[in-house]
């Protein structure tokens, strides 16, 4: 798998996430440490040619490379806009399984190690969930190769060269909820040397050149990240005690008298409804209640009518005042409900009223 080809379907999908999320909060801002390890799968050496002394061995070969482990450290800051930078120290090693060269497979000994720093620039994505944070990165620096024991094709090589170095990322890291800062990761590296190698050593008891060439590996590590100086979460705020609705305010009542077998309103009275009216304005009146009574002069029957004129000569003047007429509610209750207790046939003014009760 060429650099090319992960940076590109990391770039693809990568990109509808930075577009809907470039605005959004990320996971690290500050200075973080992160540690990690895993399996690499390395490609075959290209071995070019084999030089001993002016006498070039035509022909290609591969040597073949078992799969092996590596392990990386690094130290970076976050920006809290999704970008962070580190730096990286790795190390991974691969023994050798066999060597291809001029079509013959050669028994082959030795390993190849390779170690050495990276400058990384990365990117994080905040995706809507806080407890997944992808992420992608490139990085550039050097590495160190150490062929040690090689024996390729008869020859011996035990040497290391250094040469200039690139890498991809991708990954995803998990926030450990538990320990802020702390975060879990699995990532995709790919790892390569930016040129071809030259490196000398012995063929036949004489000294000997060889080019190597496509140096790249496959990582798939997992890891932890930790963010320093990342703040505890804040406890939620107290949900606030419920307040309570206020008591509804106590009726007000006015009292309205009449003259005996009337039903027209005085100018006192007139006052008194006014006054009524005009405090169903200022208060919090939903329903207005107009009662008409009577003293126990005259029948029952007579005495029913008459309540219920005097309460709507109430309700009627009410109106008049302001009040609307869907807010009253008309009562008439007769010679019953007494303001002052008689027998029958007497007429006591107290009891010839209307009572208007705001509520």
């Amino acid at each position: 798998m060429k650099f090319r080809s992960a940076l590109l379907a990391a770039s693809v999908l990568a990109a509808p996430l930075a577009l809907a999320h470039a605005a959004s909060a990320q996971p690290v801002t500050g200075p973080y440490v992160s540690l990690g390890a895993g399996y690499n799968i390395p490609s075959s050496l290209k071995q070019e040619h084999i030089a001993v002394g002016r006498t070039t061995i035509p022909g290609t070969g591969h040597i073949v490379l078992h799969n092996g482990y590596d392990i990386n450290a690094s130290v970076g800051y976050g920006f809290g806009n999704g970008f962070r930078v580190e730096l990286e120290g790795d190390y991974m090693d691969n023994s050798v399984s066999k060597d291809k060269f001029g079509g013959t497979d050669y028994v082959s000994k030795g390993s190849v190690r390779r170690y050495g720093a990276f400058a990384n620039v990365l990117y994080d994505f905040d995706v809507g969930m806080p407890y997944l944070y992808p992420y992608v990165g490139a990085g550039i620096g050097w590495q160190e190769n150490e062929l040690k024991g090689l024996q390729p094709a008869g020859s011996y090589f035990n040497k290391t060269k250094g040469a200039l170095a690139y890498q991809g990322i991708v990954g995803v890291s998990f926030p450990i909820a538990p320990v802020p800062g702390l975060s879990a990761t699995l990532e995709y590296r790919f790892v390569a040397l930016a040129t071809s190698t030259k490196y000398d050593g012995e063929y036949g008891g004489m000294p000997a050149v060889f080019k190597i060439e496509h140096q790249y590996n496959n990582e798939i590590n997992v890891g932890l990240r930790y963010a320093l100086y990342t703040p505890a979460p804040m406890a939620p705020a107290p949900t606030p005690a419920p307040v309570a609705a206020p008591a509804p305010a106590p009726a007000k009542t006015y009292l309205v008298f009449f003259d005996w077998d009337k039903y027209n309103l005085t100018p006192r009275a007139q006052q008194i409804i006014s006054q009524a009216a005009s405090d169903s304005h200022t208060q919090n009146v939903t329903t207005i209640d107009v009662s008409g009574y009577t003293d126990t002069s005259g029948t029952a029957q007579y005495n029913m009518g008459l309540s219920q004129r005097r309460a709507q000569a109430v309700a009627a003047q009410l109106v008049t005042d302001g009040v609307s007429r869907s807010e009253i509610e008309i009562h008439a209750y007769g010679e019953t409900h007494l303001l002052v207790p008689t027998g029958p046939g007497v007429r006591e003014p107290q009891n010839r009223r209307v009572e208007i009760v705001l509520q």
